[in-house]
């Protein structure tokens, strides 16, 4: 058996998760399956936030979070185990079947080594800065998180890039800073 699917149990599949299923209550009203396993890590990939096709009518009321290919980069997320019922739950929910969001299978660096994720890139990205109600997730998130673990220090990495480069700008955003995951969890 491949090391990097160690983790995983037959009828079941990782995910990684970036954004707003980095809660565990979001995550669990369509997928009721889904427990925490683990933090990690996917390199060569940054967090941006944006529309699919310039649609801004979206029940966020603003950007969503996505990953983009950028050797180099990282991004800090949370891996859980799902039974394979949820896999078209969870592709509803990220919208698979209206085209905004494609399934990709990514390596995500573990404390316990590789593990192969499902995750998910949006389609036709447009930078839009997320709405307040988007931000109000990833403070759920930090408040549901052992403090100190990798996973709270990763929403509060995300918040300050939020507070910092997004929420006060107008539609582009700056990219975030190399460093900024790289230093909030060294500081763990």
């Amino acid at each position: 058996m491949d090391s990097r699917l160690k983790m995983s149990r037959a009828g079941h599949f990782m995910y990684f998760a970036f954004g707003s299923n980095l809660l565990k209550e979001r995550l669990q009203l369509a997928n009721p399956s889904a427990i925490f396993c683990c933090t990690g890590r996917l390199k060569d990939y940054v967090l941006k936030f944006g529309l699919w096709e310039q649609h801004v009518d979206n029940r966020w009321h603003g950007g969503v979070a996505t990953i983009e290919f950028c050797p180099g980069e990282e991004v800090w997320g949370v891996v859980w185990t799902l039974s394979n019922e949820n896999l078209m739950s969870l592709d509803n929910q990220e919208g698979v079947s209206q085209g905004m969001y494609s399934p990709l299978e990514v390596t995500v660096d573990t404390d316990n080594g590789p593990v192969v994720c499902r995750t998910y890139q949006m389609n036709h990205f447009h930078t839009c800065p997320p709405s307040p109600q988007y931000k109000q997730v990833f403070l759920c998130a930090r408040a549901h998180t052992h403090k100190g673990s990798k996973a709270n220090l990763h929403v509060t990495c995300v918040l300050i890039y939020l507070h910092t480069h997004v929420m006060h700008s107008s539609l582009t955003a700056t990219p975030p800073p190399k460093h900024l995951n790289e230093c909030c969890i060294t500081k763990y």
